[in-house]
């Protein structure tokens, strides 16, 4: 195992390791409200830059949502970088837990696009930092979903002044395990589903199960529907397709959704209602507190429900500062991390 520290500015810790075949990064960005904890995401990358520069912005993320959702918890993130041909993946993910296991406890991982539970248990192999096993709390995804559907009910009872979605058509982009639950939980409350994913599979099968409409990748940005659903990757709201939404809301379960900030400006602009993604997408870190704080199944899910009114209270006040809502968002992070620094200086004066 070959552990090489990269210097970073703005993160506590960057670090990259080889092992074989393994190919790994772990970034800390924060551990000022407790141990960081972000997932594993196991993806193809041009260069490592391109994933350093990945890491980097997931663990930030991870730091405010955390934040926001009121654990105790910092930000962390890992990325395996996929390489071509077939895969041990036993080795590579016990290979990763190795590496996990040399931060000591300052970080925790899980599963996060590419990955699964049954990985987590290969990684469980090799360190006991790490969380979403199969024998612990399982595959977040539902969890995730449902987070994502309560931040939708608050955006329409913001926007249209009832949290019902009977009747709105939603926009999916992204069927995976979030998507496709997501997706359940829209047909139960009567929206109508557009549905788009890479792969056909798993379009079919919302299709099928949901009575969604497809739609190609690049169709979907286009469609004429009350809500826009990411649950796929990142930086997706661009230049290139903001001006095409016809949608009043954006509310999904991607990560960093913004491509850059001026697009969440353009989208305030546009007078389209937009959920931060930290806000909407923390049911999955909340699932993980069943592993990690030994909640149960009902403290989580009442933590979950807790998204609706924290996402309302962030378009509250946006409205009542004249900002948009990612800087909102931002701003209730920040001081919930302000307040544990003051805090702390407090102890240590003490």
């Amino acid at each position: 195992m070959n552990i090489n520290e990269l210097p970073i500015k703005g993160h506590e810790r960057l670090a990259a390791c080889t092992d074989g075949d393994y190919h790994g990064l772990i970034a800390i960005h924060s551990t000022l409200l407790g141990p960081a904890i972000g997932g594993t995401r196991f993806w193809r990358y041009r260069n490592q830059d391109e994933a350093i520069n990945d890491v980097l912005r997931l663990a930030r993320g991870m730091t405010y949502k955390n934040a926001l959702a009121g654990v105790p918890f910092g930000g962390g993130k890992s990325i395996i970088l996929k390489q071509n041909g077939p895969i041990d993946r036993e080795a590579i993910f016990r290979a990763h837990g190795r590496f996990v296991e040399t931060f000591g406890g300052r970080y925790f991982t899980a599963e996060d696009v590419g990955t699964s539970p049954d990985d987590m248990e290969y990684v469980r192999k090799e360190t006991q930092y790490v969380a979403g096993l199969m024998s612990g709390s399982g595959n977040p995804s539902p969890v995730t979903a449902r987070g994502v559907f309560r931040a939708m009910q608050a955006a329409a009872r913001y926007r249209w002044g009832s949290d019902s979605l009977e009747g709105r058509t939603v926009a999916i982009q992204g069927c995976g395990s979030v998507g496709y639950y997501l997706a359940s939980y829209l047909r139960k409350a009567g929206a109508d589903l557009f549905a788009t994913d890479v792969d056909e599979g798993k379009v079919e099968k919302v299709v099928n199960d949901f009575g969604a409409m497809a739609l190609g990748p690049d169709d979907i940005y286009y469609a004429d529907a009350d809500i826009f659903a990411p649950c796929a990757l990142g930086g997706v709201l661009n230049d290139d397709t903001i001006h095409a939404l016809k949608v009043e809301i954006v509310a999904g379960a991607a990560n960093n959704q913004l491509l850059e900030p001026r697009h969440g400006d353009e989208l305030a602009a546009l007078d389209i209602l937009y959920v931060p993604d930290y806000a909407a997408n923390s049911g999955g870190v909340i699932n993980g507190c069943r592993d990690l704080l030994g909640w149960n199944t009902a403290q989580s899910a009442a933590k979950v429900d807790e998204i609706y009114d924290t996402v309302f209270n962030i378009f509250e006040m946006a409205a009542a500062e004249g900002i948009p809502t990612y800087k909102a968002a931002d701003r209730l992070a920040e001081e919930r991390l302000a307040s544990t620094r003051r805090e702390g200086d407090r102890v240590v004066h003490s």
